[in-house]
């Protein structure tokens, strides 16, 4: 490659770590990685601790000293700069998130996706519970660890039939604050960020190919501050992690033990993994010479109780189970006994935890030659090598006239900017109106509203749906759905309304529609029925309500029978309950009730009914006019036996069962017969002396 081509190709990496940071400038060529200048430089103070900047003054001169250092080694200037966020500041949380149908429904892509959503905002919620930092975290990813298929395991939820779905899910968190500490030391050194990845991520990208990737692997990227682990399985990376304990704290052990200061105590420590014995002064300029075993035995427990920390988190990462393997990369993993300790912690073989160094770094070339290749720079050179997959970097939107960032993972979505904005799930799906929650007759009754309209999406003033890949720059606007009506429901929309209740009235059959009660109050049919409601339908009228629904006057100086029992107006009757009354001559049937044909074999018409009555009427006026008369007897035929009835002056045929023994109450479901001379009659109809009379039940 001609020198012009090379210096264009230039890529420059950055590990900012917590003891140095490590510049590294190379190109691709022939599918190999070729490392044209490398620079690492201690921080004069500690600047930073635990992987995050705390001095970010100090920190952009170091950066600016590795950045001049390099310039001088390829002779041409950098203005670009690809760099890791540690992943001390990583925040994951594992959940489970549930949607359930109003029926069995057949499963989409978009409902497995909006169940995606639902589990990281549920994420979100629980790590905004727990947060007790300044930090406000966004998602950086997700990964779903197994869908339930109404509450049973199953791989892929699309296209089943479901009334319920959930999934357990691991959501990725990110504090914007520390990606902004990043980008101000950067800036300090006159360099602009050309891409940013997590750091786990830049050591997977060197320690674990992608065609090792469908394993259940770990890495351990052990750094001076932190050790980050990242799990990969079916494919993907399926978790980030990390726990605060790594290189450091063995160093600090060391520099208690034997009073030196820090660098110092650094060399002891890289010493015991290459030399068999050691020397070193200590503060008080006293020469000590020592063995790799005692510095072995001092850090052992140490060593060992990092290893069990790491372990449990992959653990916990991986589902609460053992990976397969696990690579561990960076200097704090050289530590002796550190590999055996985490594969004894997983139960798995000692040759299936190995440092990656060399085995990993074929593929990279190094002009100089001096450059060892070890762990210490996998991650340095995972940097570089992200930025040619152009991924896992960040970008910026336009949300609502409002410009966000967003970290890249390749897939995202108008989803991912929504919830990054904070813009109200709720908000992006249509909503329904308030439910209606009632009782009739005791028991729970539910009244959905109507569902309103889907948000309008638009991406570069061009309509879109939630699910359309983003562009750096876009410009994405949403409008909130909308609100459905709320339920609405009159007595008369009930389904027990349409039913009606019956009387026998007159001797002919009556329907009439059911009273209803709202809270104790009887109420129209056209009553909307309101919140928590207690409706009640009665199974009854009263004598009075059914005069008042068939619009008719009674003559009230005439007694009232029903189920040929005197009863007054507000006797309640119910289903197949006879009524007789007589009703004053001028009356004619009112066409408001529904009047259905006699009973009687042969229909009498409205005259005969009318000369009926006025004959009846004639009658009991002179009874009452005559009330010293003591009245004759009559004597009839009742089912085959003759009856002698006395005390009035004339009978009419309801007068029959005081004498006989009838029980009109005892129907069960029957319906009465009544004949006056083989033919069908009413309870008014006048008796004649002789007169042949049958009463007795029918099936219905």
């Amino acid at each position: 490659m001609e020198e012009a081509n090379k210096t264009e190709q230039f890529v420059f990496g950055l590990d900012i770590g917590t003891r140095n940071v490590v510049g590294t400038v190379g190109y691709m060529e022939d599918d190999l990685f070729h490392v044209a200048a490398q620079y690492t430089k201690e921080h004069d103070t500690r600047a930073m601790l635990d992987g995050q900047i705390h001095d970010i003054t100090r920190v952009g001169k170091t950066i600016k000293l590795v950045k001049e250092q390099l310039e001088l080694q390829i002779e041409h200037p950098l203005t670009e700069v690809c760099i890791a966020a540690a992943g001390r500041v990583l925040k994951t949380i594992t959940t489970r998130v549930d949607m359930e149908f109003s029926e069995e429904t057949v499963v989409t892509g978009e409902h497995i996706h909006s169940l995606d959503l639902l589990g990281v905002e549920k994420a979100q919620k629980e790590l905004n519970a727990i947060n007790d930092t300044k930090f406000k975290f966004y998602c950086v990813g997700y990964t779903v660890v197994k869908y339930f298929l109404n509450d049973d395991i199953i791989s892929n939820l699309e296209s089943h039939k479901a009334e319920k779905i959930s999934e357990e899910i691991i959501v990725t968190f990110l504090p914007e604050d520390v990606v902004d500490g990043l980008y101000a030391a950067v800036g300090m050194a006159g360099l602009e960020v050309a891409n940013l990845t997590l750091e786990p991520i830049a050591a997977i990208n060197v320690a674990i190919p992608e065609a090792f990737r469908m394993l259940n692997i770990a890495l351990v990227d052990v750094g001076a501050g932190t050790s980050d682990i990242c799990i990969t399985r079916d494919g993907s990376i399926i978790a980030y992690g990390m726990i605060p304990h790594a290189g450091d704290e063995i160093t600090e052990l060391i520099v208690q033990h034997y009073l030196v200061d820090f660098k110092m105590a650094e060399h002891i420590k890289l010493s015991s993994e290459t030399e068999k014995t050691i020397k070193f002064t200590d503060i008080m300029a006293l020469e000590h010479e020592i063995s790799a075993e005692e510095v072995w035995d001092l850090t052992r427990k140490m060593v060992e109780s990092i290893g069990v920390e790491v372990s449990n988190k992959i653990k916990e990462l991986n589902g609460n189970k053992s990976v397969s393997a696990v690579f561990v990369v960076g200097g704090g993993g050289k530590i002796h006994g550190f590999t055996q300790c985490i594969a004894k912690e997983m139960g798995i073989a000692d040759e299936r935890v190995a440092l990656r160094g060399e085995q990993v770094l074929q593929k990279v070339h190094f002009v100089q030659e001096e450059i060892k290749k070890d762990p210490l720079i996998v991650t340095p050179i995972g940097i570089c090598l992200n930025s040619y997959e152009n991924r896992n970097n960040f970008i910026f939107v336009y949300f609502n006239e409002e410009r966000i960032k967003l970290y890249n993972n390749n897939k995202l979505t108008i989803f991912d900017a929504a919830m990054q904005a904070e813009f109200p799930n709720e908000y992006l799906f249509p909503r329904r109106g308030r439910e209606l929650n009632f009782t009739v007759n005791g028991q729970a009754r539910m009244i959905r509203g109507e569902q309103g309209e889907s948000a309008i999406v638009k991406m570069n003033d061009r309509t879109v749906s939630m699910s359309t890949p983003i562009e750096s720059n876009c410009k994405i606007q949403i409008q909130p759905s909308t609100i459905g009506k709320e339920a609405q429901l009159s007595i008369e929309q009930l389904p027990e309304y349409n039913n009606t209740i019956s009387f026998i009235v007159n001797g002919k059959l009556v329907r009439c529609p059911l009273f209803a009660s709202v809270n104790g109050e009887l109420v129209s049919p056209y009553y909307y029925i309101q919140e928590n409601d207690e409706v009640e339908l009665l199974k009854y009228y009263t004598v009075k309500q059914l005069m008042e629904f068939m619009d008719v006057m009674i003559d009230e100086s005439y007694s009232i029978y029903v189920n040929n029992k005197v009863a007054d107006l507000d006797e309640k009757i119910y289903e197949n309950f006879t009524v007789d009354w007589t009703m004053q001559k001028e009356f004619t049937f009112s066409s408001t009730f529904e009047r259905e044909e006699p009973l009687a074999a042969q229909e009498e018409n409205v005259d005969e009914i009318e000369m009926k009555q006025e004959k009846q009427e004639s009658g009991n006026m002179e009874l009452l006019h005559e009330e010293q008369t003591e009245g004759i007897s009559l004597t009839v035929m009742v089912n085959d036996q003759p009856i002698t009835m006395t005390g009035k002056n004339n009978y009419i045929y309801v007068d029959v069962f005081e004498y006989i023994d009838f029980d009109l109450n005892n129907s069960n479901g029957r319906t009465i017969v009544t004949l006056l001379n083989g033919q069908d009659t009413s309870y008014t109809e006048e008796l004649k002396v002789g007169d042949k009379i049958d009463i007795y039940w029918k099936e219905r």
